[in-house]
């Protein structure tokens, strides 16, 4: 059965609340969270007091993806607010093992995503430390885009790696995933998928869930 964390931002803002119980009746595994800061992606989304809010109304773990600069600076806010994982990008802070480390000080899963021309060897030294990789399929900073077919080798490439070092992570992937290219991506070795528009503009938002959980 696939996992699936649908990303809140392809919902409805005017109608977080459904929106969120609607993904969780579909069994949702995680709460994929954008966060974007119009630097390092060319868009905004929302912050950690958007997050918390969110919090008091749904107990699927939040899978919070910073596309930030510099997210050391806001951990600590980002823990506070009620992330299960934090991930933030290879490129977007100095120090990436001691980010790490900090998320992983507060007892949260951490995670490292790789932009499409980010490859796989810019992490080489901090895989023994992390919880997860995010393999991004579009560029970051919009929903709605189409997959890079290329990409197709740099899942299976990842997953090879976590496969020949007993590696337990977990491979992720956002970006143009839809029902019909779903499986494709499993079977390319992906754990755990992020779907944005392919749930949240459906007719029934948990009956899509539940298709994608058939996989």
């Amino acid at each position: 059965m696939a996992k699936i964390a649908p990303s809140l931002l392809s919902a409805d803002f005017a109608d977080l609340k459904n929106e969120i119980k609607k993904v969780e009746n579909g069994g949702a595994d995680y709460l994929h969270l954008d966060v974007m800061d119009g630097i390092y992606v060319p868009n905004i989304t929302f912050g950690a007091p958007v997050i918390k809010k969110i919090r008091r109304v749904t107990n699927i773990p939040f899978d919070v993806h910073l596309m930030i600069d510099r997210p050391e600076r806001f951990i600590r806010d980002f823990v506070e607010a009620g992330a299960d994982i934090i991930t933030v990008h290879q490129e977007a802070t100095i120090h990436l093992h001691r980010t790490i480390q900090e998320i992983k000080s507060y007892g949260k899963l951490a995670g490292v995503s790789l932009n499409p021309a980010t490859p796989i060897e810019s992490i080489e030294y901090i895989l023994d430390d992390i919880d997860l990789v995010l393999i991004m399929t579009v560029n970051p900073g919009f929903g709605g885009q189409s997959f890079i077919g290329q990409m197709d080798r740099k899942i299976k490439s990842m997953r090879r790696i976590i496969d020949e070092r007993n590696l337990d992570i977990i491979l992720e992937v956002d970006g143009g995933v839809k029902l019909n290219n779903a499986k494709d991506i499993l079977n390319w070795g992906a754990d755990l998928l992020v779907v944005g528009s392919d749930i949240f503009n459906s007719e029934n938002i948990e009956n899509r869930v539940k298709e994608f959980k058939r996989l």
